[in-house]
């Protein structure tokens, strides 16, 4: 009796020759739904071959819908930030770089839609009308957001793939001499003075100035204890909660010639009462950083600062300072409230005048070394 013939296998999903000669491919997915490639083919056996490696995936649990990707990117974009529990701080940058940078050439594409080469001529265009600090972190949002999308399964992989691109290279901040800064604190006005003195010897954030109180100010000690920031959106609220990092609650404790500073400050312009503002605008108000920056770049000209000046380069300044004391990094980052140690290194700058101490220093090491050399055979033959 002949033996029976294999039976075989049912093929997966269906083609068929169109009028205009091609053949179409369709199966049904794992999800019930039916599925038409998105190209047609020359020949039947390249359908089925499409269908063939079609099946795999699913076999293997690699198999996606076609249409995930079919959201539109904006409305993504904004529900990733919403889900984040981002700071407002946060928030604000973010949403300044979606609107100015990204969403002008993505805003109207669905993910799917947003392929390597549309990110490569995005960012390349961005390069050509913005600085390099600000298309980085844009397209590091954007990478982020695309890799969610992948995390959901809406691409396949993230096309958001330029080695190196979200990375920041800006230029080494400036830093002011103690003459320019006490320049600076003069040319601000008495109502102001304190403040530069305290962004530049007590390396305080502007956010972490803003909230300075009369209860944070211990004259017997001569410190502040920082414990809120009241960062400035651009919108122009401010938003008052912890410091940028844990470890931004602090103690700082001021060079001794700030003692008098303060308590000028706080006789003449503080608040009343142990919740008063130690920094307030001439009619009471907390100062504004759009009035206080016209004030800056007045004063910043009558001096002869370079235009690049920021206010928040004190900080620099005050870091800078008080590395050169020889303090260690650990003490170093308590007192800038730092988290990291990478974040503390940003803040130390190595100007001429360090290099050459350093250079001085090893000319004193060497010229050492080679007295007590060249003087211990005469030693040893004296003896």
């Amino acid at each position: 009796m002949a033996g029976r013939k294999p039976q075989r296998r049912r093929e997966f999903g269906t083609t068929r020759k169109l009028p205009s000669g091609r053949w179409q491919a369709r199966y049904v997915g794992p999800d019930g739904q039916r599925y038409t490639a998105p190209e047609t083919f020359d020949t039947k056996t390249d359908a089925q071959e499409w269908l063939n490696l079609t099946r795999a995936d699913i076999e293997r649990n690699h198999w996606r819908d076609p249409d995930a990707g079919a959201v539109n990117f904006e409305k993504y974009a904004l529900r990733w930030m919403e889900e984040r529990g981002l700071a407002p701080t946060t928030v604000d940058r973010y949403g300044g770089l979606l609107r100015l940078h990204i969403l002008p050439v993505f805003g109207g594409k669905d993910l799917d839609e947003i392929t390597p080469p549309s990110v490569r001529t995005w960012r390349a265009e961005r390069l050509k009308a913005t600085g390099a600090t600000t298309v980085a972190k844009a397209y590091r949002l954007l990478k982020a957001i695309l890799q969610t999308a992948v995390d959901d399964d809406l691409l396949p992989t993230n096309p958001c793939r330029i080695k190196g691109a979200g990375k920041e290279e800006a230029d080494e901040r400036p830093t002011a001499t103690i003459e320019q800064v006490f320049d600076l604190a003069d040319a601000m006005g008495p109502r102001w003075r304190l403040m530069v003195l305290l962004g530049a010897f007590a390396s305080l954030r502007p956010e972490e100035l803003a909230e300075l109180r009369r209860h944070s100010v211990d004259l017997d000690e001569c410190s502040l204890r920082i414990t809120l920031a009241s960062p400035e959106l651009t919108n122009g609220r401010r938003v008052t909660g912890d410091p940028k990092t844990r470890a931004g609650k602090r103690t700082v404790h001021l060079p001794g010639f700030l003692l008098p500073e303060l308590r000028r400050h706080l006789q003449w312009f503080a608040d009343k009462g142990p919740e008063g503002l130690l920094f307030v605008g001439e009619k009471g108000a907390p100062f504004r950083r759009s009035t206080f920056g016209r004030k800056w770049r007045k004063a910043r000209t009558k001096v002869g600062m370079s235009d690049n000046f920021r206010f928040y380069d004190l900080r620099h300044t005050g870091n800078t300072l008080a590395a050169d004391t020889g303090a260690k990094l650990k003490d170093l980052m308590v007192r800038a409230g730092q988290s990291s140690e990478r974040a503390q290194l940003i803040y130390q700058h190595s100007t001429a005048k360090h290099q050459r101490r350093l250079a001085q220093g090893i000319d004193d090491e060497v010229r050492g070394r080679l007295r007590e050399s060249a003087s211990g055979p005469t030693e040893a033959r004296e003896a």
